[in-house]
């Protein structure tokens, strides 16, 4: 699959959730807990950062912004909501559709970089 059939998406994560990742051999997001009904990847590496920084870094000391393509097919059915300032875009991919999501990530999900409250 060539980059134009992908998408770089980006994700910012606490600790416990990069554990899970690395667990699954940088293969897959983990599944969503009860209280999370929609998993948000974003659009954009500054976006992803501020995640990371503002809020996980605050609540558990670290957060970690990572990223992977996914087919473009997939996201494609998938509308990208803006939540705040213009860069602040996400998808809305639902809970029980993330093992889809996972199904279309093409190579490995990778780290980014790292912030320390």
């Amino acid at each position: 699959m060539s980059t134009e059939d992908t998408v770089l998406v980006f994700r910012g994560v606490g600790p416990e959730e990069f554990e899970l990742i690395k667990q699954s051999g940088y293969d897959k997001w983990p599944p969503r807990k009860p209280e999370q009904p929609i998993f948000y990847p974003v659009t954009n590496k500054q976006y992803a950062e501020e995640i990371a920084s503002k809020w996980n870094a605050k609540a558990d000391g670290i957060g970690y912004v990572l990223k992977c393509r996914v087919a473009k097919s997939f996201l494609d059915n998938y509308e990208v909501h803006q939540v705040g300032a213009s860069h602040h875009t996400e998808w809305w991919i639902p809970a029980e559709d993330l093992d889809q999501f996972n199904a279309n990530i093409v190579g490995s999900i990778e780290m980014v970089s790292e912030h320390r409250e």
